[in-house]
């Protein structure tokens, strides 16, 4: 577990003994990458899998709400989109409402991409989670729901003194 941005980890002991919150922020930077290489293992770039999906929710984004959504940078999202655009699978157009903004629209050929890879996708990552004891999910659960709440009002807490 070296070069995970966190220094060195041997200084905590065995991997058993580190604290919660130090075992669940390993995880989460373990788990990026691996979810992008199961979506690749599929055919299709992570990035612009996801910029699809998201506009198959709420179609007509603009570019830097796409990047926010997906915590990617603009610039990462102005060239996912410049290659699902020449892959037909999205368009750039005019808002209809404010001339000056520029939307992302997904295609049906990206529609129908996302309904073909969207269920296996989602399989394997629902498998590489699949890991909690039955006994142990309503303990997990609380946990998880607990530091969301917890992240969401240190969130808002930030956004009010900004």
């Amino acid at each position: 577990m070296e070069n995970l941005g966190f220094g060195d980890l041997s200084r905590l002991g065995p991997v058993e003994e580190w604290p919660i919150g130090r075992l669940f922020a390993v995880a989460s930077r373990l788990s990026g990458p691996i979810v992008l290489r199961l979506v690749e293992r599929h055919g299709v770039s992570p990035a612009g899998f996801f910029t699809l999906r998201a506009l198959s929710v709420e179609d007509g984004l603009r570019a830097g709400e796409i990047a926010r959504r997906l915590l990617i940078t603009p610039a990462t999202v102005t060239s996912v989109v410049d290659t699902l655009e020449r892959n037909g699978h999205a368009e750039r157009r005019r808002s209809e409402q404010d001339r000056r903004a520029v939307l992302v629209h997904i295609t049906e050929a990206g529609r129908r991409l996302v309904a073909e890879k969207n269920q296996p996708i989602g399989h394997d990552i629902v498998q590489l989670y699949d890991v909690v004891d039955e006994g142990d999910e309503p303990a997990v659960r609380r946990f998880l729901l607990s530091l969301i709440k917890r992240f969401e009002e240190h969130s808002e807490t930030r956004e009010e003194s900004a």
